[in-house]
């Protein structure tokens, strides 16, 4: 007559299924963890581009026609200055003065704000004034990172030039063009219309 309960054969065969399993179980946990951040730092670079576009189209599409002064009282030549036309400052993509810069507290101050676009060490930077004459630039707010290269070109009557000062009868071109190279993603471009009438 056979006592009830499991011979020595039997609880090891159990215990190597419940080992496959379990590795089985682990390697598929492991797999989705993987996935799941792969996809996150997909969604956040993505997340990363959006932000990156939004203020350019903004900054870009309300471009306005008013030359600043530097910290010294000096005018600019220009409302919009594209690249590094007079040398001296390599990593500036663009400045422009902008239209519609909100101002819920109704603080003394104008619509108008001047914005500055940079690369700088692989990140692209977006800096402000306080005022549109005579203070300096804020601290920098870091729009995307692992930037490699970085290309800007300015529409003028069907030319693309890769420097902008101004052209006759205009101080704004017509269109902006952005080629990045970024890195895990390879290269970018972006155009973005402007207020510039030099078509």
């Amino acid at each position: 007559m056979r006592r009830a309960g499991f011979t020595l054969v039997e609880m090891l065969v159990a215990l190597f299924v419940f080992g496959l399993l379990a590795a089985a179980g682990a390697a598929v946990m492991g797999s989705t963890l993987t996935s799941q951040s792969a996809v996150k730092s997909r969604v956040e670079r993505f997340a990363e581009f959006q932000r990156l576009r939004a203020l350019l189209r903004a900054d870009l599409g309300q471009a306005a026609d008013r030359r600043t002064r530097d910290t010294n009282g000096q005018p600019a030549p220009v409302a919009f200055i594209g690249g590094d036309p007079w040398g001296g400052a390599p990593e500036r993509l663009f400045v422009v003065v902008r239209r519609g810069w909100e101002n819920p507290d109704h603080d003394p101050r104008p619509s108008l704000q001047y914005v500055e676009y940079r690369l700088s060490g692989g990140r692209i930077e977006r800096r402000v004034r306080a005022a549109l004459d005579g203070v300096a630039l804020g601290h920098a707010q870091v729009l995307l990172t692992g930037v490699d290269q970085s290309r800007v070109a300015f529409l003028h009557k069907g030319v693309w030039q890769n420097a902008w000062k101004g052209q006759p009868g205009t101080d704004i071109p017509r269109a902006v063009r952005l080629n990045l190279t970024v890195q895990g993603v390879g290269e970018v471009t972006q155009l973005f219309l402007t207020t510039g009438d030099g078509r």
